[in-house]
Formats: C-alpha cells, sequence, structure tokens
C-alpha cells in the first residue's frame, strides 16, 4: 500500500479509535500540525504544534474534547505521492458533520506537515464550546 493511502485510513483509523500510539506512529518526530484547534485547546496565539512531544500533549487533548460532530465521513483522498488531502464534507447520510480538510505532508512513509482548514460549520462548533 501506498504511503498516502496506508495514512489515509490509519490515520482515520487512530482518530475513531482515539489510540495516541497508533496517531502518533504516523508523524516524523520532527512533525508538525497547524489548526485553529490548536488556539482553541492550547490557548496559545499561533496555530501551529511542533514536534512529537508536543503533538502527544495535543493529539490526547483532542481525543478528550472531540465533539459529537467530529464526525468521520469522507469520500477518498488525493494525493501526488508526497501530499495527501481528503475533505470531512459538511453534509453527510448521518446528517451534517465538522467540514474539515485535511492536508498532509509526507516524507520518508511519515507526516512531515499536518494542516486542517475549517469550513463555517466547524467553527461555529468551535467557538460554542470552550477549553477545558
Amino acid at each position: 500500500m501506498q504511503d498516502a493511502e496506508r495514512i489515509y485510513k490509519l490515520w482515520d483509523d487512530a482518530l475513531g479509535n482515539r489510540d495516541l500510539e497508533a496517531s502518533l506512529s504516523l508523524y516524523a518526530d520532527d512533525a508538525s500540525i497547524e489548526s485553529p484547534l490548536v488556539q482553541h485547546l492550547l490557548n496559545t496565539p499561533e496555530g501551529i504544534v511542533q514536534g512529537k512531544d508536543n503533538l502527544r500533549a495535543f493529539i490526547t487533548r483532542v481525543f478528550q474534547t472531540n465533539p459529537p460532530q467530529r464526525k468521520r465521513f469522507r469520500k477518498g483522498f488525493f494525493t501526488d505521492g508526497r501530499m495527501v488531502v481528503w475533505e470531512y464534507p459538511r453534509q453527510s447520510a448521518e446528517g451534517d458533520q465538522m467540514e474539515l480538510v485535511e492536508v498532509m505532508e509526507i516524507e520518508g512513509g511519515l507526516i512531515k506537515r499536518h494542516r486542517v482548514y475549517w469550513g463555517w460549520y466547524a467553527l461555529s462548533v468551535l467557538r460554542s464550546s470552550h477549553p477545558k
């Protein structure tokens, strides 16, 4: 299985199972995540988490605070071999879900840079919740 397809499947499985170790195993030691959720959960001015130790703390918080609107319906991915991109669209067969676009740059079979882009519905869910 190609790296992009493997990461597409395993990352979503780890998210669904809230499996921290499975999730972290997909990231390079110096990987980064950029997302509005970083600012929200960690109360930081920047939306970036850098390095596996910091990713561990952040992903732990993500798994602890996922709202019910954070579902995992998706229809496939796009890749050029070094980047994989997919969408969690707002509309799904089970109703609205947080619409997100995941962009992951892959090096050496691991996620090097991970960016998450949020739609209007996802941002409204974020604004209505408070970090714990």
